[in-house]
């Protein structure tokens, strides 16, 4: 599965459909990093997956003071819960395979 960044102007549209506990560094390592926004969210990553959907997720903190860095029940925006499950699925495979080669 690839996942590629793109601007947060095209999430229109995406709403709350689910969590993913995670870190904050273990997002990075598998979406790189994330846009700073200083709104009712610290920090976003907006990705498209390379599915038969085209598959929108975002992925953020809510209303929290700073940035989340321990696990985390980082919330996940999209269309549908499909966008959990890819970003789930995105983090487990990377993770794992990073695991392995170490």
């Amino acid at each position: 599965m690839i996942a590629q960044s793109i601007d947060i102007s095209n999430s229109s549209g995406t709403g709350l459909v689910g969590y993913v506990i995670t870190s904050y560094d273990d997002l990075v390592k598998v979406f790189g990093k994330p846009v700073i926004t200083n709104e009712k969210t610290n920090v976003v990553w907006t990705v498209r997956f390379d599915d038969d959907k085209k598959t929108v997720a975002t992925i953020y903190d809510w209303k929290e003071r700073s940035v989340p860095m321990g696990k985390y029940a980082w919330h996940i925006g999209g269309h549908s819960a499909e966008a959990v499950r890819l970003v789930q699925e995105m983090l487990d495979t990377t993770l794992e395979s990073n695991h392995e080669s170490v």
